[in-house]
C-alpha cells in the first residue's frame, strides 16, 4: 500500500505504533522494516513514488517507536548507498530521531555508546552527499541534535567543521542550513556567553603555563614514589631469570667475567650491582655478583647464600635483596633496616605514607586543572572556527535569495549578542540592506536593530536610554556618509512608529547642551543623533531652533567646524529637500533673511574663509546648502558671502605686495584661492538645484492655485471654447504650463546666470586660468577645487558645458593627480545625466578610466559608469568590455563592484546577451586583450548570467561562425572555452553539429578538443536515452577530427607555413585595433567629436561592405573607429594668464 499510496504513510504508522506499544506486537515492525530493506534501490530511483511513500513511513515511524526501530537500522543501510536521495533521508532522520530520543545522555552502556557514535559517524560522512537535498537535510538534523543537547562534546568540533565548510556549497538550500546550525551552536554552546577569541586567548594561554608548571612540579616531588623498587623488581624479573639460566648453562670460557678491583668494599660493589641492573645490564650484574660471594664471603648479603636452595633461586634472591635494598629484609632485621639502607633511601617508605593525602590533593588540582585548560582550549578553537564563519557568510549577505540574507542577519545579530568582535562588521555590513526592494530584507535589519539598540540593559529608563545612546554613538565611529545615511533611515523609521522613548530625546539634548558631562565627540555624535532623528519628526529640533544654533554657531575660539557642521546637518532636517508636490496647498517652509541663523552662517563662513582649517570647506558646503534650502532670497545672502570673502581675499592680495617687488605678479596664498573658487563652485550649484526644484515647484504650486481660484470664479453659464474644455479634459493645459514653466528656468540658466551682470559670471575667467594652467597653480588641493568649481558651472548652462568639454577631458586624461582624474569622472558622469547629448561623442573617454592605474579613480569610474549605464544615460557598447575586466581587479572593492554591475545589468532583458560577441571579441584580440588566464575568469562569470535556451542555441551558433574570422591559436581556444561554459541543451548540440565545419580544423590542438570533450560531458550527466546517440555522435566526431588532426599537422604545418604568412600578415594590419586612449603620445590627434548624426554613417558603410565580403561584424568593430583621443593642441592651449587681482576688482565693481 505505501509503494502505491505514499499520503497513507501516517496513517499506517500510527496503526503500527499503537500495535507494537500497546498490544505488543514489537515483531511487526521488524517484518516492515525488513520488507523495505529488501527493496531494490536501483527500482526505488525509478519508482519515486513508492519511495516517497517508504521515505514517510520510516521517517514518522521513528519519531515514535525510535527504540524499537533501532535494532532494525542494520537492514536499511543499504539503501544510504542507493540513487533515491529520498530513502537516504528518511534513514538519516530515523538515525538522528534514535540520537535524540533513546540514545541522549551521558549514562549510556558502552555498546548504546558506540551505536550513537555510528549514527553520529554517518550523518556527519552524508554532509558530503552528492546530492544537495541530503546535505541539507544533515545539516537540519544536526541542528535539532544541538538545540536538543544531545550531542556529545567530543564531536563539537568536527560539527562545527562541517557547517564551516558548507557555507561554500554551490546549493543556497545547503548555504542557508549551514548558517542555521552554526547560530544553534552560538545558542547552545556549553562554553560562554561571551566568545571573544582575543579575550580567551589570554586566559587559556596563562592557565596553560600554570598547568606546565604544576605537572613539572608534581613530577619532580614524584620521583621517589614512581621508582618504587619492588615494582622495579617484578617489571625486571622476567628478563632477569632468562639471562641468568643462559649464563648458568653456558660454559666458563665464554663468560666475560666483571673484575673487582682489590680496594673496592662491600657496599661499594653492592651499589655497582644495582646500578647496573637500573641500566638493564643484567649479564654484567650476574658475572659481579659471582665474583662478589667469592671475594665477600663474611660480608653482608653475600654471605647469605644457602647451599641447599637451588642455585638460580639463592641467586635472584640475593639480586633482590640487593636491589631493593634493606627494606626487604625490614622484617626479619628492622634495627639494621635503616643501618644498611642506601644513600638517598633512608625514608623512602615511610615518606610516600606520611604525604598520602597531600599527594591526592595535589592529583585532584592537577586534574581540574587540566579540565580548565581543555575547557579553554575547546572555547578558543571554537570561537576562531566563529570567526572564520562569519568571514564567509558576510559575502553573502548580498545573495539574491531572500531566506539566506534574512538568515545571514540572524546570524549576526547572534553572534554580536555573543560578543563575538568580528559581529559588529557584519552588523554595519547590512546597513545598506534598509534600502532593499524586498519588504522581507528590509523588516529583517529593522527587527536586527530593535534587537540589539532599542533594548539596552539598565535598572531604570535613563540608564536603558544612557546604553542606547552609547551603542548608536559607537556606530557613528568612523562611519563613511552612506552608512550615516543608513543609519538615519532606520532612526527615521524607529521615531515614525514611537519606538523610541521620550528620554532618549531628553537625554540626547542634554549632552548636545553640555548639561550633562560629555567630550566632545559624544556632543557632536548627540547632534547627528538628533538630526537623523528629525527627519521622522520635524519637531524635534524645529522647536529647538535657538538651542541648537548656540550650541553650534555662536563664536568660539576655536571654531569648532565639526560641530557647526552638524547643526547644519540637523537644522536641515526639518525642511522637506524634495521638490513639492502639486497637490500641496500650503507654501514651503522659509526663513526670513533676517533670521539669527543666517546671520551666524554669514559670519562663520566669511571669518573661516581667511584661515587654513580642512573642515572649513565641508562646513561652508553645508551651510551653502541650508541657506538655500531655508532661506528667504538666498541668492541674496550668498551674494554677500562671495563679495565678503572676495573682499578679504584682495586685501591680503594687496598686504603682500609691496613697493620693490614686480605689481603686475600679484602672490595669492593657495588655500584662500582654493576656498574661493570653491564657495563659488557651491554657490552656482545650489542656485541651479533651488531654480530647478524651489523656484520651479513654487510656480507649479501657484498655477495650480491660480487654476482652482479661476474655476470656482468661472460662471456656470459662462461660454467655454469646446476646444479649449478637450485640452483641459486631455490634460494639455497642465503640460503646457509645465513646459512654459521649465523652459523659464532653462533660459535664466542659459542666459543670466553666467552672464556679466550676474556676481557668478565674475568667477568664471578666474576658474578658467586655473584649470588652463596647471603649471603655473601647481598646488594638488587648488587644482581639485578649481576643476570642482568647473563642473559646477558647466551644470548651469548648455552652452557653456559644452565650450568647456574638451577642457574637463583633457584634464580627465592628461592630469597627474589621481584625485583630480577622480573629481572630474564624478563632475562629467553628472553632466552626462545633465547633458547626454552633449557628452555622448565623448563616452570612450569615460570608458578609458576603468583601466586608470590609480586604484582611487577605476573605482569612481566603475561607480560612476555604474550608474550611467543602468539609467540608460549612455549607450552600451563594446566598451563594456572595460567594466568586464574589472571583474579580475586586484582591489576586491573593485571587482564586486563589477560584479554587482553586471549582476544588475543581467536584470535588463538581453542586455548581456547582447554585449557577448563583442566583449569576447574585445578581450580576445591579442593587441588589447587580457591574458588566457583572466579571460577565463571573466567569461566564466559574464557567461553564468545565460539561462535561456534560445539565448544558448544563437550564442552556439555565433561563437562557431566566430571560428572563421578568428586570427589567432588563441582567440580558438578563447571561443572554445566560451562554448564549453555555455549551459547546453540536446538542441544546443544540434546547432553545435549543424556548425561542426567551423572548428572541425582547429580540435587538433589539445585544449580546444578538452573544451569541446567537456560539452559532452556535461550532457551526459542529464542527457536521455533518445539523446545519447546525438552525443555519442558528437564526441565520435571530436576524436575523429582530433585523432586525424594530430596523425598529419606535421604535414599541415609544412604546406600551409609558407602559404599563409602573407595572407595573414595583411589581414592582421587591416583588422588591427586602435591604441588605447591612456596610450596617446601627441597632442595633435585631439579634436572635437562629430555630432552624432554624422556617425550613424558608418554602420550602413560597413553594412554595404558586408554585402560584398562575407564578413561577421561587431558593432566593437564600428565603435572602434569612433573612439576619439581626448588630447588638447598646443596652438588651442591658452598662454595669456589672467591675473587674480583683475578678475576680482571687476567683479567686485560690479
Amino acid at each position: 500500500m505505501l509503494q502505491h499510496f505514499e499520503h497513507l504513510a501516517p496513517v499506517l504508522v500510527a496503526a503500527v505504533s499503537l500495535w507494537a506499544t500497546e498490544y505488543g506486537m514489537k515483531s511487526i515492525v521488524g517484518e516492515i522494516i525488513r520488507e523495505i530493506g529488501q527493496k531494490c534501490p536501483q527500482e526505488l530511483s525509478r519508482d519515486t513514488s513508492g519511495a516517497k511513500g517508504f521515505a514517510a513511513f520510516l521517517t514518522e515511524l521513528a519519531e515514535r517507536v525510535p527504540a524499537i526501530l533501532m535494532s532494525s537500522m542494520c537492514i536499511l543501510l543499504d539503501h544510504l548507498d542507493g540513487e533515491n536521495y529520498v530513502m537516504r533521508n528518511a534513514v538519516l532522520a530515523a538515525m538522528a530521531e534514535m540520537v535524540l530520543q533513546v540514545l541522549n545522555g551521558d549514562q549510556l552502556e558502552e555498546a548504546a555508546r558506540d551505536t550513537r557514535d555510528q549514527f553520529l559517524d554517518t550523518l556527519q560522512a552524508h554532509g558530503h552527499d552528492v546530492n544537495s537535498f541530503v546535505r541539507s537535510r544533515v545539516l537540519q538534523l544536526f541542528t535539532r541534535i544541538v538545540q536538543r543537547k544531545a550531542l556529545p562534546l567530543t564531536r563539537f568540533q568536527a560539527v562545527v567543521a562541517l557547517a564551516v565548510g558548507r557555507l561554500a556549497d554551490k546549493s543556497v538550500l545547503v548555504c542557508k542550513y549551514a548558517i542555521q546550525l552554526l547560530a544553534s551552536f552560538l545558542t547552545n554552546n556549553p562554553f560562554s556567553c561571551k566568545l571573544s577569541d582575543t579575550d580567551l586567548a589570554g586566559p587559556l594561554q596563562k592557565e596553560t603555563q600554570k598547568l606546565q608548571e604544576m605537572r613539572a612540579k608534581r613530577q619532580t616531588a614524584a620521583v621517589p614514589a614512581v621508582l618504587d623498587p619492588e615494582e622495579e623488581w617484578e617489571a625486571m624479573l622476567p628478563e632477569l631469570k632468562s639471562t641468568l639460566q643462559q649464563l648458568l648453562t653456558l660454559p666458563q670460557e665464554e663468560e666475560i667475567p666483571e673484575k673487582i678491583a682489590t680496594p673496592e668494599t662491600a657496599e661499594a660493589v653492592k651499589e655497582h650491582i644495582r646500578q647496573l641492573l637500573a641500566k638493564a645490564s643484567y649479564k654484567q650484574a650476574i658475572i659481579l655478583t659471582q665474583e662478589a660471594i667469592g671475594h665477600f664471603q663474611e660480608s653482608e648479603p653475600f654471605s647469605h647464600m644457602d647451599p641447599e636452595e637451588p642455585e638460580e633461586s639463592s641467586f635472584l634472591n640475593l639480586l633482590g635483596t640487593i636491589f631493593k635494598g634493606p627494606a626487604a629484609s625490614t622484617q626479619k632485621n628492622p634495627q639494621g633496616s635503616a643501618e644498611n639502607m642506601g644513600p638517598g633511601q633512608t625514608d623512602g617508605k615511610d615518606k610516600p605514607n606520611v604525604s598520602e593525602p597531600e599527594r591526592s590533593q595535589g592529583k585532584d588540582e592537577l586534574v581540574k586543572q587540566e579540565m580548565l585548560v581543555q575547557y579553554l582550549q575547546d572555547a578558543y578553537s571554537f570561537s576562531l572556527k566563529i570567526t572564520e564563519a562569519i568571514g564567509i557568510i558576510s559575502k553573502m549577505m548580498y545573495e539574491n535569495t531572500t531566506t539566506v540574507v534574512q538568515e545571514v542577519i540572524e546570524f549576526f545579530v547572534m553572534a554580536f549578542q555573543f560578543g563575538v568582535p568580528q559581529a559588529l562588521f557584519g552588523v554595519r555590513r547590512m546597513l545598506p540592506l534598509i534600502w532593499s526592494k524586498e519588504p522581507g530584507v528590509r523588516e529583517a535589519v529593522l527587527n536586527a536593530y530593535r534587537q540589539l539598540y532599542l533594548n539596552p540593559k539598565g535598572d531604570s529608563a535613563r540608564a536603558k536610554a544612557h546604553a542606547l545612546i552609547q551603542n548608536f554613538s559607537l556606530l557613528l565611529v568612523d562611519a563613511s556618509l552612506g552608512t550615516i545615511q543608513c543609519l538615519e533611515e532606520i532612526l527615521c523609521e524607529f521615531v515614525q512608529k514611537d519606538e523610541l522613548k521620550p528620554a532618549v530625546t531628553q537625554l540626547l539634548w542634554e549632552r548636545a547642551t553640555e548639561k550633562v558631562p560629555c567630550s566632545a565627540l559624544e556632543c557632536c555624535s548627540s547632534v547627528m543623533l538628533l538630526g537623523m532623528m528629525a527627519r521622522g519628526k520635524p519637531e524635534i529640533v524645529g522647536s529647538n531652533l535657538d538651542t541648537l544654533v548656540s550650541i553650534g554657531l555662536e563664536e568660539k575660539f576655536p571654531q569648532d567646524y565639526r560641530l557647526a557642521q552638524q547643526v547644519c546637518h540637523a537644522i536641515g532636517n526639518i525642511s522637506d529637500r524634495r521638490k513639492p508636490s502639486l497637490d500641496k496647498r500650503h507654501p514651503p517652509f522659509r526663513l526670513p533673511q533676517e533670521h539669527r541663523l543666517f546671520e551666524r552662517l554669514q559670519e562663520m563662513v566669511t571669518k573661516g574663509f581667511v584661515h587654513p582649517d580642512p573642515l572649513w570647506i565641508p562646513f561652508k558646503e553645508v551651510a551653502v546648502t541650508l541657506i538655500y534650502q531655508l532661506a528667504e532670497g538666498p541668492e541674496g545672502i550668498c551674494a554677500q558671502i562671495l563679495q565678503r570673502c572676495a573682499k578679504q581675499a584682495l586685501e591680503k592680495l594687496e598686504e603682500k605686495s609691496t613697493p620693490q617687488e614686480d605689481p603686475k605678479t600679484p602672490m595669492l596664498s593657495a588655500f584662500l584661492l582654493m576656498n574661493l573658487l570653491s564657495l563659488a563652485g557651491d554657490v552656482a550649484l545650489q542656485q541651479l538645484i533651488h531654480l530647478e526644484q524651489a523656484v520651479s515647484g513654487e510656480l507649479c504650486r501657484r498655477r495650480v492655485l491660480q487654476e482652482e481660484h479661476e474655476h470656482k470664479t468661472r460662471e456656470p453659464k459662462e461660454n467655454v471654447s469646446t476646444e479649449t474644455t478637450m485640452e483641459e479634459e486631455m490634460g494639455l493645459v497642465g503640460a503646457t504650463a509645465d513646459d512654459t514653466e521649465a523652459e523659464l528656468i532653462r533660459s535664466i540658466c542659459e542666459m543670466e546666470l553666467l552672464d556679466g551682470k550676474q556676481i557668478l559670471a565674475a568667477f568664471v575667467p578666474l576658474v578658467l586660468n586655473v584649470c588652463n594652467n596647471p603649471g603655473l597653480y601647481s598646488n594638488p588641493e587648488l587644482c581639485a577645487a578649481a576643476s570642482l568649481a568647473l563642473g559646477k558651472f558647466c551644470m548651469i548652462s548648455a552652452t557653456f558645458c559644452d565650450s568647456q568639454l574638451r577642457l574637463l577631458f583633457t584634464m580627465l586624461e592628461k592630469s597627474s593627480l589621481p584625485i583630480l582624474r577622480s573629481n572630474i569622472m564624478i563632475a562629467t558622469g553628472d553632466l552626462a545625466i545633465r547633458f547626454p547629448n552633449l557628452v555622448d561623442p565623448w563616452t570612450p573617454h569615460l570608458y578609458a578610466r576603468l583601466r586608470d592605474p590609480a586604484q582611487q579613480v577605476r573605482k569612481t569610474a566603475a561607480l560612476v559608469m555604474t550608474h550611467l549605464i543602468l539609467k540608460d544615460m549612455v549607450k552600451v557598447k563594446g566598451q563594456v568590455s572595460e567594466m568586464a575586466v574589472l571583474l579580475i581587479d586586484p582591489v576586491p572593492q573593485i571587482a564586486a563592484l563589477a560584479k554587482n554591475f553586471f549582476n544588475e545589468l543581467s536584470h535588463k532583458g538581453n542586455a548581456i546577451y547582447n554585449l557577448l560577441p563583442d566583449i569576447i571579441s574585445r578581450l580576445s584580440d591579442p593587441e588589447g586583450g587580457v591574458e588566457e588566464k583572466p579571460f577565463h575568469t571573466i567569461m566564466k562569470q559574464l557567461l553564468s548570467y545565460i539561462t535561456k535556451d534560445k539565448q544558448t542555441e544563437s550564442l552556439v551558433e555565433k561563437l562557431c561562425q566566430r571560428f572563421r574570422i578568428a586570427r589567432t591559436e588563441r582567440q580558438y581556444r578563447d571561443l572554445a572555452y566560451c562554448v564549453s561554459q555555455l549551459p547546453f541543451t540536446e538542441r544546443g548540440l544540434c546547432k553545435m553539429l549543424d556548425n561542426f565545419d567551423c572548428f572541425r580544423d582547429k580540435l587538433s590542438d589539445e585544449s580546444i578538443f578538452n573544451a569541446f570533450l567537456s560539452v559532452v560531458s556535461k550532457l551526459r550527466r542529464g542527457a536521455k536515452p533518445e539523446g545519447k546517440a546525438i552525443i555519442d555522435e558528437f564526441e565520435q566526431k571530436l576524436r575523429a577530427c582530433h585523432t586525424r588532426g594530430l596523425d598529419t599537422i606535421e604535414e599541415l604545418e609544412i604546406g600551409q607555413g609558407s602559404s599563409q604568412k602573407t595572407p595573414s600578415a595583411k589581414k592582421q594590419s587591416t583588422v588591427s585595433r586602435p591604441q588605447h586612449l591612456a596610450s596617446a603620445a601627441s597632442d595633435n590627434d585631439f579634436v572635437t567629436p562629430e555630432p552624432r548624426r554624422t556617425t550613424r554613417r558608418h554602420p550602413n558603410t560597413k553594412q554595404r561592405t558586408t554585402k560584398k565580403k562575407p564578413r561577421i561584424v561587431f558593432s566593437s568593430d564600428e565603435s572602434s573607429e569612433e573612439e576619439l583621443s581626448a588630447e588638447m593642441t598646443e596652438d588651442e592651449t591658452p598662454k595669456k594668464t589672467t591675473p587674480i587681482h583683475r578678475a576680482s576688482t571687476r567683479r567686485h565693481r560690479s
